[in-house]
């Protein structure tokens, strides 16, 4: 795919990828979320990529749906019974991924623009940055499966006050609440990414990570622990032929960084529920 709202790009094993519509405050069209979803897929697919750092281009994140037309421009095949709508062609192949997400965000994050960046795995903000899941107060409805995200993010009181009134949430207020985990000058946000995404490429396991985010992902809706037990039994028990435990105890005795040679696309281990049931 040619982009042409959204950048992508791939160095030292982090893929950025960019809202690009600096001049329309990153406003959310239908070209862009299936840019989005290429991309995520894309960066899913390459196992030179350890991390994806999503961010926006300009002082803004994405200050929501384009509404340039006076309009809200959601549909494109509505009509059609399988249509999906726009932001969750980002939200769920975010979800599906088996690398991590970091959110960097400056400015407004207002609608698409907050409910995009709950499927990531780290949301880190400017402090002049403010968040909105403003529906109510448009007269229309959550996307991006954000009524099963955000309560899982900041509880079901707050997550219910939020989307109820459709009020502006400040920086401060986001990071008390965990919606953010950190907040930074807005001139050193995307750094500060960078800096957790490096870290994570040189010190983790690909396949570890990947197991890991879906597993909490996967375990952490379910109403009894005991399938995590199941799982966490045969997970361990592989740890004796993994060759990426190997490195890891290796590396820790020998006080060196850890090279691990596992890949997400083929080392992962085959009794893995989330991939039975995706076959």
């Amino acid at each position: 795919m040619d982009y042409e709202q959204i950048t992508y790009a791939v160095a030292d094993h982090i893929a950025t990828v960019t809202l690009n519509r600096p001049e329309a405050r990153n406003g959310y069209t239908i070209g862009m979320a299936d840019e989005l979803g290429h991309a995520l897929r894309t960066a899913g697919a390459d196992d030179d990529v350890r991390v994806i750092v999503l961010t926006g281009a300009g002082e803004h994140f994405c200050v929501g749906a384009d509404l340039s037309g006076g309009r809200l421009k959601v549909t494109d095949d509505a009509s059609e019974g399988d249509w999906v709508e726009p932001a969750t062609r980002a939200t769920r192949p975010m979800f599906a991924l088996e690398k991590p997400v970091i959110a960097a965000v400056r400015g407004a994050a207002v609608g698409v623009g907050s409910t995009m960046i709950l499927a990531a795995d780290v949301r880190i903000a400017s402090t002049d940055s403010r968040f909105g899941f403003v529906f109510s107060r448009r007269g229309i409805y959550p996307e991006g499966g954000s009524s099963w995200f955000l309560p899982r993010i900041v509880g079901m009181g707050k997550a219910t006050e939020w989307m109820i009134t459709g009020r502006l949430i400040p920086a401060d207020e986001a990071l008390a609440s965990g919606l953010v985990s950190a907040v930074h000058p807005p001139e050193e946000v995307l750094e500060r990414a960078y800096d957790l995404a490096r870290d994570i490429v040189t010190s983790t396991s690909a396949v570890s990570v990947a197991v890991i985010r879906q597993a909490l992902l996967q375990m952490s809706a379910l109403d009894s622990p005991e399938p995590a037990f199941q799982l966490d039994s045969k997970l361990i028990a592989s740890c004796a032929t993994s060759p990426d435990a190997k490195e890891g105890v290796a590396s820790f005795l020998e006080r060196r960084d850890p090279v691990f040679p596992g890949r997400v696309s083929a080392d992962q281990p085959d009794f893995l529920p989330w991939h039975t049931e995706g076959e």
